[in-house]
């Protein structure tokens, strides 16, 4: 693995480039229609829960194409744009939560967060803690969990991109119970981190006020106090590839 001192981390490239179509529909959370050179195609949606409250029909959009001819939805959509379909050039909002800890763990393999992770000698996946899976355990003393909030889209929203009606959103007590256990890992590690990643220009992560925001805020609070260290990512989409844009530790939540 590279020293931490790298500056300059080479880009997470796509192994095809990202083919850009229209968003048509989204049926289920799993599936969107897509307006594909002149056909409409069934697509993969990587994301389980709302995008921003977006209605993103009309939407342009980015997706891949997977190797594996024989699944049901062989299109991933990997992106969307607030840019209007004609625009030259587009700012793209990433939306492949699953992939991204392969994107993440691209850039610390480059030692591309010294401020984070100090020099990196092992990353391990996957991690066993407590009743949950912790997604990277890095030099044997410093749990990672990553996350990709998509409840909100927390930029500009242009006023021609339709809202979607709010509904109740309390889905939370798996990242609670994350972040309960990182605060009880400091027992045996050094160090405890959740790092945010949004893969668009934002304009700073917060926590949704959704109907559990209290308690969240609670519980966030009392694993900072106990040491677990609150970090943010940002990112660049193309269709091409993904760079890192900027990180660093969040002072508000």
């Amino acid at each position: 693995m590279k020293d931490s001192s790298t500056h300059h981390p080479a880009p997470f490239t796509f192994p095809e480039l990202l083919r850009e179509g229209i968003i048509l529909a989204r049926p289920n959370r799993f599936i969107m229609d897509v307006l594909l050179e002149g056909e409409t195609v069934r697509c993969h949606c990587p994301v389980v829960s709302r995008i921003g409250s977006l209605d993103l029909t009309g939407r342009p959009c980015l997706v891949s194409e997977s190797s594996n001819k024989g699944r049901k939805t062989p299109f991933t959509v990997e992106a969307f744009s607030l840019d209007q379909p004609d625009a030259p050039r587009k700012q793209w909002i990433g939306i492949n939560q699953t992939a991204s800890n392969r994107c993440v763990q691209h850039f610390l393999e480059q030692g591309a967060f010294p401020a984070l992770s100090g020099p990196v000698e092992q990353v391990r996946r996957e991690v066993q803690l407590g009743s949950s899976r912790l997604d990277f355990l890095i030099n044997e003393d410093l749990y990672l969990e990553v996350k990709t909030p998509l409840v909100q889209i927390q930029t500009d929203i242009p006023s021609y991109v339709p809202r979607l009606p709010e509904k109740p959103f309390n889905s939370t007590e798996r990242a609670m119970r994350h972040l309960r256990e990182l605060a009880a890992s400091l027992a045996d590690h050094d160090r405890a981190v959740i790092l945010y990643c949004l893969y668009y220009e934002n304009s700073g992560f917060r926590y949704y006020h959704g109907t559990t925001y209290d308690e969240v805020m609670r519980t966030v609070q009392t694993c900072h106090d106990a040491g677990v260290e609150l970090w943010q990512a940002d990112f660049n989409v193309t269709p091409e590839h993904i760079t890192l844009k900027r990180y660093h530790p969040l002072e508000e939540w």
